[in-house]
C-alpha cells in the first residue's frame, strides 16, 4: 500500500484543504494499492497562487537565463532516472500498461524530453530579426506565456505529462498539473523527484482530481495557458470555461489574462508591432 497525505504545492508538501481521498486500485487484481489526497478548489487556488507568484517574481524562474533553467531541468532528469523503475512499476500497476511498454515510454521519455528542451532553449536566441516580406525588418521576441494549467490522461501518464512540462518549464513558464485520478501514484513520485532536484518554489505544483477539478483549474483567472490531453467529453467540459483556444482575453471575466490552449506550451512569439501574443 502506497499512501500520501500531502500535496506538492509551492515547492513543498502541504496538507490538503479538504478531506477527500482518491483510492488507487490494481488494474489486474482490482485490489487497493494506494491512496492519495483528492484536491479541491481551495488546493487549486493555492497552487495557482504559488505558480503566479513564482512566475511574477522579478528575479524568479521566468527571468532566469535559459542555461540556468536547463541546469535545473538536468537535475530533474537525473532525479527521475533514479526513480525510473518504480515509476514504470506504478504506471503498470495502475493502468495495466505492459511493463515492457512502460520501460520504453514511462521511464526514459521524461528525462529525454527535459534534456531536449533544456538544450533547445539554450541554443535559441531571445530576440531574432527577420526580413519583412515587403521590406523592413521584424523583431521576434520569445517570452514565457505565464502560468500553465496542464491536464493529462491516464493511458500514458508520464510521457504525456512531460510533453507538457518540459517545454513549458524550459521556456520559463510555471505549471499547475492535474493528473488523472486513475494514475496518481506516479505523479506524486514525479513530484518527489522535482523536490529533490530543487525546482524553485511554485514552479511546479501537482493537484490530483477529477473532471470537475480540471474544469475549475482551466477557468481560473490567473491561468494564462491550458494544455489538455484527454477524452472528447472532458475536453468539452474544460473547453467551455476556458472560452476557446484562440488566445483572446475572455470578455465575461473581469481581470482575466489572455489565455490559449495547446498540447505543448512553450513560449509566445510576438512582433513589436503587435500587441497580441499568439503561440
Amino acid at each position: 500500500m502506497i499512501e500520501y497525505d500531502k500535496l506538492y504545492i509551492g515547492g513543498g508538501w502541504t496538507s490538503p484543504a479538504g478531506s477527500g481521498t482518491i483510492p488507487v486500485h490494481s488494474a489486474t487484481s482490482e485490489e487497493q494499492v494506494g491512496v492519495v489526497p483528492e484536491g479541491c478548489k481551495a488546493d487549486i487556488d493555492a497552487a495557482v497562487a504559488a505558480a503566479r507568484k513564482a512566475f511574477d517574481d522579478p528575479a524568479g524562474w521566468s527571468r532566469w537565463e535559459p542555461a540556468r533553467r536547463a541546469e535545473v531541468l538536468e537535475r530533474f532528469a537525473v532525479a527521475l532516472e533514479k526513480r525510473s523503475e518504480e515509476i514504470q512499476r506504478r504506471v503498470s500497476v495502475q493502468n495495466g500498461m505492459p511493463i515492457w511498454l512502460a520501460q520504453q515510454f514511462e521511464g526514459p521519455f521524461p528525462p529525454l524530453l527535459l534534456r531536449y528542451y533544456g538544450g533547445l532553449v539554450r541554443d535559441v536566441a531571445h530576440e531574432e530579426v527577420r526580413p519583412g516580406m515587403l521590406g523592413g525588418n521584424s523583431v521576434v521576441i520569445r517570452e514565457p506565456v505565464g502560468v500553465v494549467a496542464a491536464i493529462v490522461p491516464w493511458n500514458v501518464p508520464q510521457a504525456i505529462t512531460f510533453l507538457k512540462l518540459a517545454p513549458a518549464l524550459a521556456a520559463g513558464c510555471t505549471v499547475v498539473l492535474k493528473p488523472a485520478p486513475e494514475t496518481v501514484l506516479d505523479a506524486l513520485l514525479m513530484s518527489e523527484a522535482a523536490f529533490d532536484a530543487g525546482l524553485p518554489d511554485g514552479v511546479l505544483n501537482v493537484v490530483p482530481g477529477g473532471r470537475e477539478l480540471g474544469a475549475y483549474l482551466v477557468s481560473h483567472p490567473q491561468v494564462d495557458k491550458v494544455s489538455f490531453t484527454g477524452s472528447t467529453a472532458a475536453g468539452r467540459a474544460i473547453g467551455e470555461p476556458a472560452d476557446d483556444c484562440s488566445g483572446r482575453s475572455p470578455s465575461n471575466s473581469a481581470g482575466s489574462r489572455p489565455r490559449s490552449c495547446s498540447t505543448t506550451p512553450t513560449c509566445s512569439r510576438r512582433s513589436r508591432a503587435s500587441s497580441r501574443r499568439p503561440c
